[in-house]
């Protein structure tokens, strides 16, 4: 099928059906099943196809009822998966509900990240798993399944156990695993403290990679990490967050590749200056 063939031809009514979809369908529709919204600029690297045809593509997917479209935030459009979406590539993860601005900055930010660390930009990378998938399976699992959270400790608000989820669990070629921070505003020194103290105490985790776009918030997460003992644990990069949905800056991300050699190959953000993420 070519760049313009979704759900039959350039004129057709949007009338489609899942076993209509073409292959690059299903890979859009996967992206955006992982996270909670996706623009167009990222959809044209996903697919290598030009913003234009990417934009083409959403709104035909939007009409047939797979995606919504969402203008009313300050920011380029984007789109949210559907339920009839999410069946069409049998995903088991709920239908993204509307956002708030702070939310859709954050998630606009993890779509470029997913991007770059399946380009390599963190390294060899073998799995990179979302935010939403870990809760879905977690939320789904059997009790006597390990959760992918890392434990905090106490009780949640639902009296379940506490867990903490990183924006991306990167699992490298070697074996070990990193978990991805877009952290965009500050926590509290006691919430940023228990998520530190957490990731010392879970064997899992090898690497714990911060991305920051402000230097006094990265310089928290240091002095957090110090006072719970896990700055060996500890990554801090700095980004740069061009203008909302810039495709350039995207672009730039999802390309550039790690200078920075990590512990047993482990992927790290380049190593001096300032990381690009398109947003």
């Amino acid at each position: 099928m070519d760049d313009h063939g979704v759900l039959g031809g350039e004129n057709d009514a949007p009338q489609g059906t899942p076993a209509s979809l073409g292959e690059r369908d299903r890979r859009l529709l996967e992206f955006a099943a992982r996270h909670r919204l996706v623009l167009a600029a990222q959809v044209a690297i996903l697919l290598g196809v030009t913003p234009p045809t990417a934009r083409s593509r959403l709104h035909r997917l939007s009409r047939a009822g797979y995606l919504r479209s969402v203008r009313e935030l300050s920011g380029p459009g984007c789109y949210l998966i559907e339920r009839r979406g999410l069946a069409a590539v049998g995903s088991p993860l709920p239908a993204a509900r509307s956002l708030n601005r702070a939310e859709y900055e954050h998630d606009v930010g993890l779509g470029w990240l997913w991007l770059a660390a399946q380009r390599g930009v963190f390294g060899r990378i073998d799995t990179v798993v979302s935010e939403r998938e870990m809760r879905s399976y977690d939320g789904q699992r059997d009790r006597q399944t390990d959760a992918l959270g890392v434990r905090l400790g106490g009780v949640g608000p639902r009296g379940g156990e506490r867990l903490h989820y990183p924006d991306l669990w990167l699992q490298c070629v070697t074996g070990h695993r990193v978990a991805v921070e877009l952290e965009l505003t500050g926590k509290s020194r006691l919430r940023r403290e228990a998520i530190l103290g957490g990731y010392g105490v879970d064997a899992r985790v090898d690497l714990v990679l911060y991305l920051v776009a402000e230097r006094s918030v990265g310089k928290a997460i240091e002095h957090a990490a110090a006072r719970a003992g896990v700055s060996s644990l500890l990554r801090v990069q700095m980004i740069r967050l061009d203008q909302p949905g810039g495709a350039a800056a995207g672009r730039a991300a999802t390309r550039q590749r790690s200078r920075t050699a990590g512990p047993a190959t482990a992927p790290l953000a380049a190593g001096t200056g300032a990381t690009e993420v398109g947003r």
